[in-house]
């Protein structure tokens, strides 16, 4: 029996397919350059995940959002990603594969939801999404999640898988999970370059369009950036299309009067206590919200006081962080 769909390009008149009992053993197989591979049965592997192919068939676009740094914002950039593109009328599905430390979830306020099983595989957890404007229709906003934090009971509990376990639940929210037809699929990946980036990769190469690929998410420190370079040597390994590389946290805008400062050894609030003391030396300081202005005040010694002092931790100029010191109470800001 063969298929149209499996059959190589370069074999034989009549193959009977990589994935027939009669691979590499049939009268038609004689003389093909794929034969050893057809009868070793590696072929076979190959074309086994058919179901694959077919949820990938029904999604228009792909991103992969990958980082070799932990903590620089993956999931926080694939939830908006997908929550912007949802909201211009786009059925978006947003696929959680970090095993370990699922965090999806929790970000898109639906923990504790449940995955249900059909006749069709997996319902992924829906998210209601508002339309950008009255242009959009609201049956055209569409965001399907899937994590394994829908999977465990206890949150709390610890994913203590070796890689083939890892793989296997990768390959079941691809096989599995019905996700219909997507406009968009946002892949949400954990830190490294290791079993589950291979398993997604593997998984997914034979199917990715041109168009389709990996954003790569980095802040500006060089202790990020040559994690990410890794990544960037990943994806070129891997034939894995770069889309773009986001710089996330490149500046910060807090208020200076929503900060917090605690008592390093007690855990004690001194938060009023420092506030009035920027309201007494420059009240100014209050009413803006760029942290580079912490330095421009702080470090030119515009406060001057025996109980308190300015130290500046991080001298990278796109993130200037300070800490607070004040005889053993500090806060990081």
């Amino acid at each position: 029996m063969s298929s149209a769909d499996t059959v190589p390009d370069n074999a034989n008149s009549g193959c009977v397919g990589p994935t027939s009992e009669q691979a590499g053993k049939a009268d038609a197989c004689a003389g093909c350059p794929n034969q050893s591979i057809c009868a070793s049965g590696e072929a076979k592997k190959i074309d086994e995940n058919i179901d694959v192919k077919n949820t990938m068939s029904k999604v228009e676009n792909t991103i992969l959002v990958l980082s070799g740094k932990g903590g620089v914002g993956k999931s926080t950039f694939s939830a908006q990603l997908a929550f912007g593109l949802a909201k211009k009328g786009n059925k978006v599905g947003l696929l959680d594969v970090d095993i370990c430390g699922p965090s999806i979830p929790l970000m898109l306020g639906i923990r504790g939801q449940e995955v249900h099983q059909s006749a069709s595989g997996w319902s992924p957890v829906y998210v209601d999404v508002e339309p950008e404007d009255e242009t959009v229709e609201e049956d055209d906003c569409e965001l399907a999640v899937m994590s394994i934090g829908f999977l465990i009971p206890d949150p709390d509990s610890a994913i203590i898988w070796r890689g083939p376990k890892k793989n296997g639940l990768i390959e079941q929210f691809f096989t599995t999970v019905d996700w219909g037809d997507l406009d968009y699929l946002i892949v949400d990946t954990p830190p490294g370059t290791s079993d589950e980036h291979i398993s997604v990769v593997q998984l997914l190469k034979r199917y990715l369009k041109p168009t389709d690929g990996a954003v790569v998410v980095t802040t500006p420190q060089e202790v990020s950036m040559m994690d990410v370079r890794k990544e960037l040597n990943f994806c070129k390994q891997t034939n894995l299309n770069v889309l773009g590389v986001v710089e996330n946290m490149s500046t910060m805008t807090i208020p200076i009067n929503s900060l917090a400062f605690v008592h390093n050894e007690t855990g004690a609030d001194a938060t009023q206590e420092l506030q009035q003391l920027i309201a007494d030396k420059c009240p100014e300081l209050l009413s803006r919200k760029l942290i580079p202005l912490i330095e421009q005040w702080f470090l030119g010694s515009r406060i001057k006081t025996n109980r308190y002092r300015i130290y500046r931790f991080n001298r990278n100029e796109h993130i200037p962080t300070c800490w607070w010191w004040a005889k053993g109470n500090g806060g990081k800001v």
